[in-house]
């Protein structure tokens, strides 16, 4: 009998849905629930209850839950990246529709979003750290705008369309519909903070470890025939279907998937200089310091735990 591991995402996975639908998943005997989640509070808060048994999320997330004690459940555990998964399926700061449009002769990006509202997951978390960095690029301040806290990516992006927000970061298929509603890009990811990783798989403790470990391999070995360009007719589908996507955007978000500076991470491997400019995002937006102490000045060890030891086969 398969294993079953419920998972939590902000946005649905298309790669899981490839694993899955090319058997993949049942190679490894595992059965895969994907469930939405509203916000990474909410996400690692079924994850800490033992709800969740493993997260897709933002390695910053991970970051955040292991060492801060500040985050916003106010509780660090021994959570643990398992894999990376992507390096930001084309994250960037868009504004809504017809706003650029609508600037005067002269004017910038930075001008029109002075005063502006921008909605964040929540302000103190990785993507919101990418933005101020983006914003920053573009000439912004962290006074120049107001902040308002929307939940997922899925959610910001149907604010964003209904004028609840004026900007906000979008990726994994988000940003194609909204492209295609009008919003513009205004800076990337891609271009300001680079190495970056977007999604990370991870877990917390060991209980889960060892299928988690299972269905890493499942997926790292789905994103190799992606990238290979193996399984284009099928990912196609399955992004058309689980992003809402018309077949011609669908396709574009399949060819950001083989991306190499924005797409999936192959082999899975979480690398060094993309988790350092992770964990220095935060350090530059929200140092952590607690009783005098640095508690991000050993995450990036080896020894610290952030990222799970692979198994021998796994090597």
């Amino acid at each position: 009998m398969s294993q079953r591991l419920a998972v939590g995402a902000f946005s649905p996975s298309v790669l899981l849905r490839v694993a899955r639908r090319t058997g993949r998943l049942d190679e490894h005997d595992l059965a895969v629930e994907e469930i939405p989640v509203q916000s990474s509070p909410a996400q690692f808060r079924s994850l800490l209850d033992g709800d969740l048994d493993a997260v897709l999320t933002s390695p910053d997330n991970v970051v955040a839950y292991r060492f801060v004690p500040t985050n916003p459940l106010g509780v660090t555990a021994d959570v643990k990246i398992v894999s990376a998964i992507d390096r930001g399926l084309g994250l960037a700061l868009y504004s809504r529709p017809g706003m650029t449009a609508s600037s005067g002769p002269g004017m910038t990006a930075a001008d029109q979003l002075r005063g502006a509202t921008m909605a964040v997951d929540v302000p103190t978390s990785g993507f919101a750290f990418a933005m101020y960095a983006l914003a920053e690029s573009i000439g912004l301040r962290r006074d120049d705008y107001e902040l308002v806290a929307l939940g997922s990516t899925p959610k910001r992006l149907d604010a964003l369309l209904a004028g609840r927000c004026d900007a906000t970061m979008l990726n994994a298929g988000n940003e194609l519909s909204a492209e295609h509603a009008g919003c513009v890009p205004l800076a990337r990811v891609a271009d300001v903070c680079t190495p970056y990783l977007g999604t990370v798989f991870g877990v917390v403790g060991s209980e889960s470890l060892e299928p988690a470990r299972r269905l890493a391999a499942a997926l790292r070995a789905t994103a190799g025939d992606i990238c290979a360009g193996s399984l284009d007719d099928v990912t196609v589908d399955e992004a058309a279907v689980a992003l809402r996507l018309p077949r011609q955007l669908a396709e574009r978000y399949v060819a950001r998937l083989k991306d190499p500076l924005e797409g999936l991470v192959r082999d899975g491997r979480v690398d060094l200089a993309s988790l350092t400019t992770v964990v220095d995002l935060r350090r530059r937006y929200l140092p952590s310091i607690v009783d005098g102490i640095d508690v991000l000045a050993g995450a990036l060890d080896p020894g610290s735990g952030l990222v799970a030891t692979l198994e021998p086969r796994d090597r």
